[in-house]
Protein backbone atom coordinates (compact mmCIF):
# COMPACT_ATOMS: atom_id res chain seq x y z
CA UNK A 1 0.00 0.00 0.00
CA UNK A 2 1.23 3.73 -0.99
CA UNK A 3 2.30 5.27 2.19
CA UNK A 4 0.23 8.30 1.79
CA UNK A 5 -2.59 6.03 1.21
CA UNK A 6 -1.82 4.38 4.51
CA UNK A 7 -1.58 7.72 6.52
CA UNK A 8 -4.76 9.09 4.60
CA UNK A 9 -6.49 5.70 6.55
CA UNK A 10 -4.63 6.17 9.78
CA UNK A 11 -5.72 9.81 10.25
CA UNK A 12 -9.51 8.90 9.32
CA UNK A 13 -9.52 6.66 12.55
CA UNK A 14 -8.28 9.05 14.88
CA UNK A 15 -9.86 11.89 13.41
CA UNK A 16 -12.99 10.15 14.16
CA UNK A 17 -12.52 8.99 17.19
CA UNK A 18 -11.20 12.53 18.32
CA UNK A 19 -14.58 14.23 17.24
CA UNK A 20 -16.30 11.27 19.06
CA UNK A 21 -14.07 11.19 22.23
CA UNK A 22 -14.13 15.01 22.46
CA UNK A 23 -17.74 15.29 22.29
CA UNK A 24 -18.14 12.98 25.02
CA UNK A 25 -15.63 14.92 27.31
CA UNK A 26 -17.61 18.14 26.28
CA UNK A 27 -20.95 16.37 27.72
CA UNK A 28 -19.28 15.50 30.74
CA UNK A 29 -17.66 18.94 31.37
CA UNK A 30 -21.09 21.08 30.63
CA UNK A 31 -23.31 18.42 33.18
CA UNK A 32 -20.94 18.86 35.61
CA UNK A 33 -21.43 22.82 35.76
CA UNK A 34 -25.19 22.56 35.44
CA UNK A 35 -25.23 20.12 38.18
CA UNK A 36 -22.51 22.25 40.16
CA UNK A 37 -24.07 25.91 40.11
CA UNK A 38 -20.88 26.84 42.91
CA UNK A 39 -18.48 24.56 40.84
CA UNK A 40 -15.34 27.46 39.81
CA UNK A 41 -15.93 27.36 36.36
CA UNK A 42 -12.75 29.67 35.57
CA UNK A 43 -10.90 26.61 37.26
CA UNK A 44 -12.59 23.77 35.12
CA UNK A 45 -12.24 25.34 31.74
CA UNK A 46 -8.45 26.40 32.42
CA UNK A 47 -8.02 22.67 33.64
CA UNK A 48 -10.04 21.18 30.57
CA UNK A 49 -7.64 23.26 28.11
CA UNK A 50 -5.00 22.16 29.69
CA UNK A 51 -5.82 18.66 29.79
CA UNK A 52 -6.42 18.49 25.81
CA UNK A 53 -3.30 20.39 25.22
CA UNK A 54 -4.87 23.72 24.08
CA UNK A 55 -3.62 27.16 24.92
CA UNK A 56 -4.49 28.70 27.78
CA UNK A 57 -6.01 32.57 27.98
CA UNK A 58 -4.27 35.06 29.44
CA UNK A 59 -3.93 34.82 33.22
CA UNK A 60 -6.72 37.06 34.29
CA UNK A 61 -8.69 36.93 32.80
CA UNK A 62 -12.15 34.76 33.11
CA UNK A 63 -12.44 31.67 30.90
CA UNK A 64 -15.85 29.93 30.46
CA UNK A 65 -17.84 27.23 29.14
CA UNK A 66 -18.33 29.43 25.79
CA UNK A 67 -14.66 29.95 25.06
CA UNK A 68 -13.85 26.27 25.40
CA UNK A 69 -16.62 25.25 23.42
CA UNK A 70 -15.52 27.60 20.33
CA UNK A 71 -12.07 26.19 20.91
CA UNK A 72 -13.03 22.38 21.78
CA UNK A 73 -16.40 22.09 19.52
CA UNK A 74 -16.88 25.02 16.72
CA UNK A 75 -13.74 26.06 15.36
CA UNK A 76 -13.50 24.32 11.85
CA UNK A 77 -9.59 25.37 11.59
CA UNK A 78 -8.47 23.43 13.96
CA UNK A 79 -8.09 19.60 14.40
CA UNK A 80 -8.10 19.34 17.87
CA UNK A 81 -11.77 20.64 17.86
CA UNK A 82 -14.86 18.94 16.98
CA UNK A 83 -15.61 20.44 13.66
CA UNK A 84 -12.19 20.52 12.23
CA UNK A 85 -11.47 16.84 13.06
CA UNK A 86 -14.41 15.52 11.14
CA UNK A 87 -13.58 18.45 8.57
CA UNK A 88 -10.08 16.43 8.42
CA UNK A 89 -11.58 13.26 8.54
CA UNK A 90 -13.31 13.49 5.29
CA UNK A 91 -10.38 14.90 3.75
CA UNK A 92 -8.22 12.01 4.40
CA UNK A 93 -11.02 10.38 3.05
CA UNK A 94 -11.21 12.32 -0.43
CA UNK A 95 -7.17 11.22 -0.76
CA UNK A 96 -7.58 7.92 -0.18
CA UNK A 97 -11.08 7.59 -2.22
CA UNK A 98 -9.74 5.06 -4.17
CA UNK A 99 -9.44 2.55 -1.37
CA UNK A 100 -12.44 3.29 1.18
CA UNK A 101 -15.59 2.60 0.36
CA UNK A 102 -18.36 4.44 -1.23
CA UNK A 103 -20.27 3.69 1.97
CA UNK A 104 -17.60 5.79 4.54
CA UNK A 105 -17.07 7.86 1.25
CA UNK A 106 -20.05 9.46 1.86
CA UNK A 107 -21.10 8.97 5.16
CA UNK A 108 -17.60 11.40 5.65
CA UNK A 109 -18.94 13.50 3.27
CA UNK A 110 -22.97 13.71 4.62
CA UNK A 111 -21.57 14.41 7.79
CA UNK A 112 -19.02 17.37 6.65
CA UNK A 113 -21.73 18.96 4.58
CA UNK A 114 -24.49 18.54 7.58
CA UNK A 115 -21.74 20.22 9.60
CA UNK A 116 -22.34 24.20 9.78
CA UNK A 117 -26.23 23.03 10.43
CA UNK A 118 -25.74 21.47 13.50
CA UNK A 119 -22.99 24.22 14.70
CA UNK A 120 -26.08 25.85 17.12
CA UNK A 121 -23.94 27.49 20.12
CA UNK A 122 -27.32 26.91 21.94
CA UNK A 123 -27.40 23.52 21.68
CA UNK A 124 -24.36 21.95 22.42
CA UNK A 125 -25.63 19.00 23.95
CA UNK A 126 -27.86 17.90 20.89
CA UNK A 127 -24.48 18.81 18.58
CA UNK A 128 -22.31 16.04 20.58
CA UNK A 129 -25.50 13.63 20.15
CA UNK A 130 -25.30 13.88 16.38
CA UNK A 131 -21.53 13.77 16.24
CA UNK A 132 -21.22 10.62 18.52
CA UNK A 133 -24.39 8.99 16.27
CA UNK A 134 -21.76 9.86 12.98
CA UNK A 135 -18.78 8.60 14.36
CA UNK A 136 -20.90 5.39 15.26
CA UNK A 137 -22.10 5.22 11.85
CA UNK A 138 -18.41 5.55 11.16
CA UNK A 139 -17.56 2.72 13.29
CA UNK A 140 -20.13 0.39 11.77
CA UNK A 141 -19.06 0.83 8.26
CA UNK A 142 -15.17 0.45 9.25
CA UNK A 143 -16.26 -3.07 10.78
CA UNK A 144 -19.12 -4.47 8.33
CA UNK A 145 -17.97 -3.32 4.85
CA UNK A 146 -14.04 -3.24 5.11
CA UNK A 147 -12.34 -6.16 4.46
CA UNK A 148 -9.27 -7.18 7.03
CA UNK A 149 -6.51 -6.03 5.35
CA UNK A 150 -4.19 -2.84 5.51
CA UNK A 151 -6.94 -0.72 5.19
CA UNK A 152 -8.90 -2.21 8.29
CA UNK A 153 -5.54 -2.58 10.05
CA UNK A 154 -4.49 1.41 9.59
CA UNK A 155 -7.85 2.73 10.76
CA UNK A 156 -8.47 0.77 13.28
CA UNK A 157 -4.91 1.05 14.45
CA UNK A 158 -5.54 5.18 14.21
CA UNK A 159 -8.74 4.84 16.29
CA UNK A 160 -7.11 2.41 18.96
CA UNK A 161 -4.60 4.93 19.61
CA UNK A 162 -6.15 8.01 19.90
CA UNK A 163 -9.17 5.83 22.25
CA UNK A 164 -6.63 5.13 24.49
CA UNK A 165 -5.32 8.60 24.43
CA UNK A 166 -8.66 10.05 24.73
CA UNK A 167 -9.83 7.94 27.70
CA UNK A 168 -6.48 8.62 29.50
CA UNK A 169 -7.37 12.41 29.38
CA UNK A 170 -11.08 11.88 30.17
CA UNK A 171 -10.07 9.80 33.29
CA UNK A 172 -6.96 12.83 34.21
CA UNK A 173 -10.40 15.25 34.36
CA UNK A 174 -11.69 13.27 36.71
CA UNK A 175 -8.47 13.16 38.92
CA UNK A 176 -7.76 16.61 38.54
CA UNK A 177 -11.50 18.02 39.45
CA UNK A 178 -11.24 15.88 42.49
CA UNK A 179 -14.95 16.05 44.74
CA UNK A 180 -16.29 18.79 42.27
CA UNK A 181 -15.83 16.72 39.04
CA UNK A 182 -17.85 14.72 37.20
CA UNK A 183 -18.44 11.53 39.20
CA UNK A 184 -17.61 7.52 38.53
CA UNK A 185 -21.37 7.17 37.14
CA UNK A 186 -21.08 9.74 34.74
CA UNK A 187 -17.60 8.83 33.50
CA UNK A 188 -18.86 5.66 32.59
CA UNK A 189 -21.97 7.02 30.90
CA UNK A 190 -20.06 9.26 29.07
CA UNK A 191 -18.34 6.18 27.60
CA UNK A 192 -21.02 4.18 27.01
CA UNK A 193 -19.71 1.79 29.98
CA UNK A 194 -22.46 2.09 32.45
CA UNK A 195 -24.85 -1.04 31.73
CA UNK A 196 -21.07 -2.81 31.09
CA UNK A 197 -19.87 -2.05 34.26
CA UNK A 198 -23.42 -2.88 36.15
CA UNK A 199 -23.63 -6.55 33.89
CA UNK A 200 -20.01 -7.21 35.18
CA UNK A 201 -20.17 -6.35 38.73
CA UNK A 202 -24.11 -7.20 38.88
CA UNK A 203 -24.78 -3.59 40.38
CA UNK A 204 -22.43 -3.39 42.43
CA UNK A 205 -20.81 0.29 42.38
CA UNK A 206 -17.67 1.99 43.70
CA UNK A 207 -15.28 4.42 42.73
CA UNK A 208 -12.42 1.73 42.62
CA UNK A 209 -14.20 -0.75 40.20
CA UNK A 210 -15.29 2.21 37.58
CA UNK A 211 -12.24 3.43 37.31
CA UNK A 212 -11.10 0.11 37.39
CA UNK A 213 -13.29 -0.58 34.13
CA UNK A 214 -12.31 1.96 32.28
CA UNK A 215 -8.64 1.39 32.82
CA UNK A 216 -7.69 -2.10 32.82
CA UNK A 217 -11.25 -4.18 31.76
CA UNK A 218 -10.02 -6.72 28.54
CA UNK A 219 -13.50 -6.72 27.02
CA UNK A 220 -14.89 -3.55 27.15
CA UNK A 221 -13.89 -1.64 24.05
CA UNK A 222 -13.05 1.93 25.30
CA UNK A 223 -11.23 0.89 28.41
CA UNK A 224 -7.09 1.96 28.33
CA UNK A 225 -5.76 -1.62 28.00
CA UNK A 226 -8.36 -2.54 25.65
CA UNK A 227 -7.67 -0.09 23.11
CA UNK A 228 -3.77 -0.47 23.48
CA UNK A 229 -3.85 -4.19 22.95
CA UNK A 230 -6.29 -3.40 20.27
CA UNK A 231 -3.21 -0.95 18.60
CA UNK A 232 -0.74 -3.64 19.27
CA UNK A 233 -2.61 -6.34 17.54
CA UNK A 234 -3.22 -4.14 14.61
CA UNK A 235 0.99 -3.31 14.58
CA UNK A 236 1.31 -7.10 14.97
CA UNK A 237 -0.87 -8.00 11.79
CA UNK A 238 0.76 -5.06 9.22
CA UNK A 239 4.43 -6.60 9.90
CA UNK A 240 3.01 -10.24 10.53
CA UNK A 241 7.25 -11.37 10.18
CA UNK A 242 9.01 -9.46 12.43
CA UNK A 243 12.27 -10.32 13.46
CA UNK A 244 12.89 -12.98 16.02
CA UNK A 245 14.68 -10.61 18.55
CA UNK A 246 12.79 -7.19 18.64
CA UNK A 247 9.81 -5.72 18.58
CA UNK A 248 9.15 -2.60 16.56
CA UNK A 249 9.25 0.75 18.42
CA UNK A 250 5.65 1.18 18.31
CA UNK A 251 4.48 -1.85 19.95
CA UNK A 252 7.31 -1.80 22.77
CA UNK A 253 6.05 1.90 24.05
CA UNK A 254 2.04 0.63 23.68
CA UNK A 255 3.68 -2.56 25.37
CA UNK A 256 4.98 -0.41 28.41
CA UNK A 257 2.40 1.08 28.78
CA UNK A 258 0.03 -1.83 28.82
CA UNK A 259 2.14 -3.71 31.38
CA UNK A 260 2.42 -0.94 33.85
CA UNK A 261 -1.53 -0.74 33.90
CA UNK A 262 -1.89 -4.34 34.40
CA UNK A 263 0.56 -5.54 36.60
CA UNK A 264 0.69 -2.79 39.30
CA UNK A 265 -2.24 -3.22 41.70
CA UNK A 266 -5.22 -0.93 40.77
CA UNK A 267 -4.93 1.04 44.11
CA UNK A 268 -1.25 2.11 43.14
CA UNK A 269 -2.81 3.04 39.42
CA UNK A 270 -5.34 5.15 40.86
CA UNK A 271 -3.27 6.80 43.66
CA UNK A 272 -0.92 8.18 40.79
CA UNK A 273 -3.49 8.74 38.19
CA UNK A 274 -2.62 11.74 36.46
CA UNK A 275 0.99 10.53 36.11
CA UNK A 276 0.08 7.10 34.90
CA UNK A 277 -2.54 8.72 32.32
CA UNK A 278 0.24 11.41 31.55
CA UNK A 279 2.35 7.77 30.15
CA UNK A 280 -0.30 6.67 28.19
CA UNK A 281 -0.84 9.80 26.26
CA UNK A 282 3.13 9.93 25.96
CA UNK A 283 3.29 6.11 24.87
CA UNK A 284 0.54 6.86 22.26
CA UNK A 285 2.54 9.83 20.91
CA UNK A 286 5.56 8.55 20.75
CA UNK A 287 3.96 5.22 18.96
CA UNK A 288 2.27 7.48 16.63
CA UNK A 289 5.55 9.04 15.44
CA UNK A 290 6.76 5.20 15.48
CA UNK A 291 4.16 4.62 13.25
CA UNK A 292 5.01 7.91 10.97
CA UNK A 293 8.73 6.85 10.35
CA UNK A 294 8.20 3.25 9.81
CA UNK A 295 5.10 3.43 7.39
CA UNK A 296 4.48 7.12 6.13
CA UNK A 297 7.88 8.54 5.67
CA UNK A 298 7.96 12.44 4.44
CA UNK A 299 11.44 12.50 3.76
CA UNK A 300 11.85 11.19 -0.28
CA UNK A 301 11.34 13.78 -2.85
CA UNK A 302 9.90 12.54 -5.61
CA UNK A 303 12.28 13.39 -8.90
CA UNK A 304 10.88 13.58 -12.31
CA UNK A 305 13.05 12.21 -15.34
CA UNK A 306 12.30 14.28 -18.46
CA UNK A 307 12.98 13.38 -22.13
CA UNK A 308 15.89 12.10 -23.51
CA UNK A 309 16.91 14.76 -26.28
Amino acid sequence: MLSRIAESLFWIGRYVERADDTARLLDVHLQSLLEDPWSEEDLSCRSLLSVMDRPLPVAGLPVGREQVLEVLAYDRRAPASIAGALAAARENARRARETVSTELWECLNTTWNQLPAQVRPGRPHDYFTWVRERAAIVAGLVDSVTSRDDTWQFMVLGRSLERADMTARLLTTRALAGSSGPGWTTLLRSCGAHEAYLRTYRGIASDERAAGFLLLDRLFPRSVVHAIGQAEACLAALEPVADRSAVDDARRHLGLARMSLEYRPLVDVLDELPAEMERVQRACSAASDAIRGRYFPSGHVTTWVGELL
